[in-house]
């Protein structure tokens, strides 16, 4: 039924003449030395009700009715001048059914735009080259010379330049303007940039949508770009990232990882869809219904209040309630006025301009219970007065925003106290609820820098000039004074302030080791030197510093951290002192002693003289393999060492960043967790803790993103640790081709095509030889990988499990792969008497 309504409609979209014509349906590629021009005699040329103009070029169409993607000549309004753009076709069978209100959803010349008789070329050299009617060069891909062989419109509507071997020599993709379709990426580096109105396309619009290596922010442009949105990555210090938009969603990634960091919601398209950043800074997603472009969602919504956007009621405009208004002193002669009164919301002018010049003449026209719409400071822990006197001071500071420190809601006087924000240029303001009773609030206030005009005078006297100036000497000597001696003793007060904080913090550190529980040794900085023949041999290097071989003096080896920085050492070495100097396990690295001497931060440890687990699972030389029994051995020392933090001590222990790099192997192989700087210690009545996420990417658990934890986390990092000593592999390989990089998504690949034993270490004949074994490891692994973190056993019934004093429990719900999987798999390896076919044929 829905089938033929399909053809229904179809079949009255193309009888609509007046503004839908069905096209013969041209190709998506083109070859060098082929050119279009811009003509109004074009036969593809249609015209709609909206005066939208397109002369299509290139369609990538459908066999069956739905959304594609063509490129060529568009225009609105008065089509005086035209872009070369990517726009949204409905196709059906051969023919392009052009909607009535076509979307440019890429453009080239959206700053360059070009007129009738304009040429498109595709150079015999190669370049794709837009020129106007006049010649004039408006826009080039650049590629001249770069072996390019044809022109590509693909279904995703990525117009692509190949060369000879279909390899991308440019492409649409890496260059996007201010909309992305689904499939698109928006890599780090790459932004999205507003038009400056609906009809105005050139990017003078102040908004943009950038990926940046911390993740995704929204801006508007000013003398410095002022944030309003961002979904920001945590503990990733990768240099790429990127965003995908997905069929409902646009999911923020790691370079490296399958999985989605962030991911913003929406619903899924059932026609064509688009994401498309406003010239207002909202990022919409639009699509197709009831004959429409409808908007679906707007993905800020769910974090920003409309008060929020920078420009909700235009330059010095207050957002109250849903109205827009000009700041007002109540006085006869007003400061600003609206630029249209019949459109509050675009904002409003000063009556009189601020000027440099006449900087004498500033003052603040102050506005109780309000704020920006983006606070940031610029002066901590000061006061209203000295906010004040600082933007007087800076003649680029536009107003001053003050946030009171936080108060209760009976009291009614602010606390002296706050933090200042000089913002240069000023955008719209929000009042806010002084009201609320219910909870508590930062007070907050605007003071915007005016001008008063310099040649008003009271009507009922005339001044001397003489006088006046006598007067403003004298004014200008007891300000300057003053404003000395102020600064002078504000500067002493924040010398003795932070000396008096610093020694305070060092004597409640020395305080704190003065009574490290256990037996650790205090060593001197000069001792370590000593020890370590002047930090000569490199052990290895982490993310809090470097490790170093040394040797005491009665020949014990010893294995010293030298913690690097400044800020994130002094939580490290306290959280590493406090965790190890209360702790022994046979499983867990010794902690010999420390050094606390002067900005010295080091640990000493128990060497350990087989190094880091990494160097061994992910080495590929057959004759250094570890064998079966000595990596199941390894796997049950380190399910002993988290079951003993987790279990055992005192206060439960959160390890946090379990991975091969930390698991550390003596002369027997025996395994013993290591790094302990990330720790988290908690309650023995505790089900859970709240914290920022700290750890590493592809060791994370799914909770991270909710920033509730418990020692669950800790066995999921546990399951990807097996897997990589099971398999002899990282977690993320990029040296592999694309579908076997992340080993959680081949995983679940093998699992579903019964081919686990595939994954089996092929470095080692005797991991081959214990075949079925192994599998029984991974659906360990994979019990302590599902996604619930309820579902995952605790270290201690791992411990039982390997051991075999437990069975498996049959009845998880295995959330990335069927259990069954590995039912089957087991069989097989049970069945068969020779060697599988997957066992001969050795590595891939």
């Amino acid at each position: 039924m829905s089938e033929c309504w399909t053809i229904i409609c179809t079949m009255f979209l193309l009888s609509c003449s007046a503004y839908v014509s069905s096209q013969p349906f041209y190709s998506a590629t083109a070859n060098l030395a082929t050119s279009w021009i811009n003509n109004d005699a074009d036969s593809r040329s249609l015209t709609y009700e909206d005066n939208t103009t397109i002369r299509t070029i290139l369609v990538k169409g459908r066999e069956t009715i739905g959304f594609s993607y063509a490129c060529g000549f568009y225009c609105n309004g008065n089509c005086e001048t035209y872009l070369f753009a990517v726009f949204m076709v409905l196709t059906y069978r051969n023919s392009a059914i052009y909607n009535p209100f076509p979307r440019v959803v890429w453009s080239a010349n959206r700053d360059n735009p070009v007129r009738i008789g304009a040429t498109l070329e595709l150079t015999p050299e190669g370049d794709l080259v837009l020129r106007d009617v006049d010649g004039t060069l408006a826009w080039s891909t650049g590629t001249s010379g770069m072996s390019v062989a044809s022109l590509n419109l693909t279904k995703m509507g990525n117009l692509v330049l190949f060369d000879k071997e279909n390899s991308t020599v440019w492409q649409s993709f890496d260059h996007p303007t201010d909309a992305l379709v689904p499939g698109q990426i928006l890599a780090s580096g790459q932004n999205l940039t507003a038009s400056a109105s609906p009809t105005n396309w050139t990017r003078g619009g102040l908004f943009s949508l950038s990926m940046t290596s911390n993740g995704l922010v929204a801006s508007i442009q000013a003398d410095s770009p002022q944030v309003y949105y961002s979904n920001l990555y945590t503990n990733v210090s990768q240099e790429s990232n990127y965003a995908r938009y997905e069929n409902g969603s646009l999911r923020l990634y790691v370079t490296g990882t399958n999985n989605a960091y962030a991911s913003i919601t929406f619903p899924q398209a059932s026609s064509g869809q688009y994401i498309k950043l406003g010239h207002d800074g909202h990022l919409r997603v639009l699509e197709w219904r009831n004959r429409s472009w409808t908007e679906v969602s707007d993905i800020f919504s769910s974090d920003l209040a409309e008060s929020n956007y920078p420009m909700v009621c235009g330059k010095y405009g207050i957002y109250t309630n849903g109205q827009c208004s000009c700041p007002s002193s109540g006085s006869s002669a007003p400061n600003f006025k609206q630029i249209n009164e019949r459109h509050p919301n675009l904002g409003c002018l000063e009556v009189i301009p601020l000027t440099c010049d006449d900087s004498r003449n500033h003052s603040f026209l102050d506005i109780e219970d309000a704020t920006y719409f983006r606070f940031m400071v610029d002066i901590e822990r000061t006061n209203l007065d000295s906010c004040k006197e600082a933007c007087l001071k800076n003649c680029s500071c536009k107003a001053i925003i003050f946030q009171y420190d936080i108060i209760r809601p009976k009291e009614k006087e602010y606390p002296l106290s706050g933090d200042c924000y000089l913002p240069s240029e000023i955008f719209s303001f929000m009042n806010t609820d002084k009201n609320d009773a219910n909870s508590f609030f930062r007070g907050s206030s605007v003071s915007i820098k005016v001008q008063i005009a310099s040649n008003v005078t009271s009507p009922s006297r005339e001044i001397s000039p003489i006088k006046v100036e006598r007067e403003k000497s004298i004014l200008r000597l007891v300000l300057g004074s003053t404003t000395g001696i102020l600064c002078v003793a504000v500067v002493i007060g924040l010398i003795v302030f932070a000396f008096t904080k610093k020694k305070k913090a060092e004597e409640a550190e020395e305080d704190y080791l003065g009574r490290v529980p256990g037996m650790l040794t205090r060593f001197s900085y000069e001792e370590l030197v000593t020890a370590t023949d002047n930090f000569d041999k490199k052990l290895g290097e982490g993310g809090f510093g470097s490790v170093y071989k040394g040797s005491l003096k009665d020949n014990t080896r010893i294995a010293v951290k030298c913690l690097d920085g400044i800020g994130h050492i002094k939580k490290s070495f306290l959280a590493e002192v406090e965790t190890l100097g209360n702790i022994h396990h046979v499983n867990l690295v010794r902690l010999v002693g420390f050094c606390a001497d002067k900005s010295h931060r080091l640990l000493v440890y128990e060497y350990m003289c087989n190094a880091s687990l990494d160097r061994w699972i992910y080495n590929r030389r057959q004759e250094s393999a570890l064998d079966w029994n000595c990596r199941r051995k390894i796997i049950l020392d380190i399910a002993k060492g988290l079951a003993y933090l987790h279990e055992e001590c005192r206060q439960k222990i959160i390890h946090l960043d379990i991975k091969p790099q930390n698991i550390l192997l003596d002369e027997n192989y025996n395994a013993k967790i290591a790094d302990f700087g990330l720790s988290k210690l908690i309650d023995r009545d505790q089900s859970h803790v709240v914290t920022a996420m700290r750890g590493t990417p592809g060791y994370l658990a799914p909770e991270w993103l909710s920033a509730v934890i418990t020692e669950k986390v800790d066995v999921y990092s546990f399951g990807v640790v097996v897997l990589e000593i099971l398999c002899g592999r990282k977690i993320f390989d990029i040296s592999l081709p694309e579908e076997d990089k992340h080993l959680l998504s081949l995983f679940e690949k093998k699992g579903e095509d019964g081919q686990l034993l595939d994954l089996i270490d092929k470095c080692c004949k005797d991991m081959q030889s214990n075949g079925r074994k192994v599998l029984e490891m991974m659906q360990i692994a994979a019990w302590c990988l599902q996604s619930n973190y309820v579902s995952r056993p605790s270290m201690s019934m791992l411990i039982k499990v390997i051991e075999g004093v437990e069975e498996f429990a049959k009845d998880l719900d295995y959330n990335f792969l069927n259990p069954q999987y590995f039912v089957n798999q087991i069989q097989v390896v049970e069945d068969v008497t020779l060697l599988s076919p997957s066992f001969l044929s050795g590595p891939r």
